[in-house]
């Protein structure tokens, strides 16, 4: 990873400190695809979680974390850049203030392992994302996996060719940053390096770790109906894509 990128994570990296508390009103919208789309895949795909524990970086509030808890998650702990929490977390939950780019630094979960490591549309905002998947996996326990969700990378190719008039092709493929500004809060601008397809899976190599499953989860049948306008822009910007990842032997 360049220099150049480790900046472009860095300056998202601050932007989130200001944006997260509008991305959790957002997130809480009846109509917010993380509650209809988001969230309901990442839990199937986490499976039962009944005495395992689980270690979320970039975990946002922490509400998710806590929910896991209440569903039989065990010494499990979250760690944002923002440090804004839910209060009272229940028990054993631990919301750490700390830089998920460098999990191996955060004094509170140093030399522990756990059986899941979240990583829930936070991963892009990692300054080195081979380094943080190589630390990341390294905190698992043997049967331990990551899961790992990104915003679908024809989401931004698209939203640039709306913009510049340029064609598909020419932006997917395009290096330069993407400055945008979300719908949590149109007076903060995100800056982000695109990535291909192709990128994300050589990450995942690097880092020595095999996908078990991928996932592109799309609306129901009934939310659709429920929310045309959601379905209008999943059909123009797919969503996301959800990863488990488990460690190569070789590593």
């Amino acid at each position: 990873m360049t220099s150049h990128d480790r900046q472009s994570a860095r300056d998202s990296s601050q932007a989130w400190q200001e944006l997260t508390s509008d991305f959790e009103h957002a997130r809480a919208r009846e109509d917010s695809l993380d509650r209809l789309v988001e969230w309901p895949a990442q839990r199937d795909l986490l499976g039962d979680v009944t005495e395992r524990s689980i270690l979320d970086l970039g975990c946002g509030n922490g509400a998710k974390l806590a929910e896991l808890a209440r569903d039989g998650a065990v010494a499990s702990a979250g760690v944002d850049i923002a440090g804004k929490f839910i209060p009272a977390p229940p028990a054993g939950v631990e919301l750490i203030q700390g830089d998920l780019s460098h999990p191996e630094r955060v004094p509170q979960p140093i030399g522990r392992t756990f059986d899941r490591v979240l990583f829930l549309q936070s991963f892009g905002y990692a300054e080195d994302p081979v380094h943080t998947l190589r630390a990341a996996r390294a905190m698992l326990k043997r049967d331990g996996f990551i899961l790992l969700t990104r915003t679908q990378p024809i989401r931004y190719a698209v939203e640039r060719t709306e913009r510049n008039g340029t064609s598909l092709g020419e932006e997917y493929f395009s290096s330069a940053d993407y400055t945008y500004r979300t719908g949590w809060n149109e007076h903060i601008a995100l800056s982000k390096r695109p990535f291909t397809m192709s990128d994300l899976l050589n990450t995942f190599s690097a880092a020595g770790l095999w996908i078990e499953t991928a996932a592109e989860p799309r609306l129901t049948e009934e939310a659709a109906r429920r929310y045309p306008h959601k379905q209008e822009w999943m059909n123009k910007y797919l969503g996301i894509l959800i990863f488990k990842l488990r460690p190569l032997a070789s590593h």
